[in-house]
C-alpha cells in the first residue's frame, strides 16, 4: 500500500466524523453495552463506547463503513478512553489491550476492505489515543494547588500498553488527540517512541490539541504556537486541532500552524457549537461552508470532523476537499 506519506503530498486526506454522535443512534441501553459477557458486571456500564468493540462489534463495523462509503481516507479506531486510566471509572483496567486490539482489529478488516475494492484510494486506520479524564500540569483540587491526580509516569505506563495492542490490531497511524494539557500528550508520544524503539519500527503520529474557549489557549494555557513548539521534537506527519470549537472559530489557529508547522495540518472541528441540550445543529452543508475558508486559505493536509459531525457532513467535506490542492509543506520533516 503506498505510503501516507506521500499521499499527503498529492491530495488532501479526509478523516472520518464523531464515533459517539453516531453510537447514540442506535439507543444502545444497559444491557446493550453488557451483552452476554458482562451480563453481571458490578458497575454501570453503559456510556463506555469503547467497550462496544466486544459487546456491539457489528455496529462499530458499521459506522466504520459508512464513514469511508462518505469518502474518509481515514478512520479512528473506537478507543478514545481506551486506557487503565480512563477505564477506571468503569473497573475495567484489565480489559484494556482487548479493547484496543479489537477495536484496532474491527477497523483494519474495514479499512482493507475499501481499499481492495478501490486500490487508487487506500484506506487507513488511526488509532485514537485520548487524553484521559486527569491532567498532569494542574491540580483538581483549587484548596491543594502542587496536587496531582496522575503522574507522568503513570501516564506513560498506560499509553504505552494502549500503543501496543492498536499496533497490534493492525492501526497504520497512532492519532493522540484532543489534547488539552501538553504534558498528556508528551506522555503519549514518550510511550510510541519507546514502542517504536522496542519493536524497531516507524509509525506515522498523528498529535490534535484542543481549544477550549475563546482565549485561544488549551486548558494548560498554552497557545497554538506553544503548542507547536512544545511537541516539534517528536516526528509526526501532522499537527492539528479537534473539537471544542467549531470550523469558523478554528480558523486563526489553524493559520497559526498553517505559518509555521514543519509537517501536515489536521483539523477535525465540531458541528458548530453545542446548543442548549448539548446536540450540534450546523447542518452538513454549513460545516462545508465553512471548512471553505480552510482549503482557500491553503492551511490543511487533513480534514475531518468531531463533535455531532456525521458521515453526511463526511461526504460534503470530502466532495469539497477533493478539488483543492494539500499544503505545501514548508519544510520536508518526513
Amino acid at each position: 500500500m503506498k505510503d501516507i506519506r506521500k499521499i499527503l503530498e498529492e491530495r488532501i486526506l479526509v478523516l472520518d466524523g464523531a464515533m459517539g454522535t453516531m453510537i447514540q443512534r442506535h439507543k444502545f441501553t444497559e444491557e446493550d453495552y453488557r451483552g452476554d459477557r458482562f451480563k453481571d458486571w458490578d458497575q454501570p456500564l453503559q456510556g463506555n463506547n469503547d467497550l462496544l468493540s466486544i459487546t456491539q462489534p457489528k455496529a462499530i463495523k458499521e459506522i466504520h463503513s459508512l464513514y469511508f462509503e462518505a469518502g474518509a481516507d481515514i478512520a479512528e479506531t473506537n478507543t478514545f478512553s481506551g486506557t487503565t486510566i480512563a477505564m477506571e471509572d468503569y473497573g475495567m483496567q484489565d480489559l484494556v489491550y482487548e479493547l484496543n486490539y479489537e477495536s484496532a482489529k474491527i477497523a483494519k478488516e474495514v479499512a482493507d476492505a475499501f481499499t481492495k475494492a478501490n486500490p487508487d484510494k487506500p484506506r487507513f486506520v488511526a488509532g485514537s489515543i485520548g487524553p484521559t479524564n486527569r491532567t498532569a500540569s494542574m491540580s483538581p483540587d483549587v484548596n491543594d494547588p502542587g496536587y496531582r491526580a496522575v503522574t507522568f509516569d503513570d501516564l506513560r505506563i498506560a499509553y504505552k500498553q494502549q500503543v501496543e495492542a492498536l499496533l497490534d490490531g493492525g492501526a497504520d497511524i497512532l492519532l493522540v488527540e484532543t489534547v488539552f494539557d501538553t504534558l498528556n500528550a508528551k506522555a503519549a508520544l514518550f510511550a510510541i517512541e519507546e514502542v517504536k524503539d522496542e519493536r524497531g519500527i516507524e509509525v506515522p503520529i498523528m498529535v490534535s490539541g484542543t481549544i477550549t474557549d475563546a482565549s485561544g489557549r488549551t486548558l494548560s494555557g498554552q497557545t497554538a504556537e506553544a503548542f507547536l513548539i512544545s511537541i516539534t521534537h517528536i516526528p509526526m506527519i501532522s499537527v492539528g486541532f479537534n473539537c471544542a470549537l467549531g470550523a469558523s472559530q478554528l480558523t486563526p489557529h489553524l493559520e497559526v500552524l498553517a505559518k509555521k508547522a514543519p509537517f501536515g495540518v489536521s483539523a477535525h472541528p465540531n458541528a458548530g457549537l453545542p446548543n442548549a441540550f448539548g446536540e450540534y445543529d450546523e447542518t452538513p452543508e454549513q460545516m462545508a461552508a465553512q471548512i471553505k475558508e480552510f482549503l482557500e486559505k491553503d492551511l490543511i493536509n487533513i480534514i475531518g470532523g468531531c463533535c455531532g459531525t456525521t458521515p453526511e457532513h463526511i461526504k460534503a467535506i470530502a466532495d469539497l476537499a477533493k478539488d483543492y490542492k494539500p499544503r505545501k509543506l514548508t519544510v520536508d520533516s518526513f
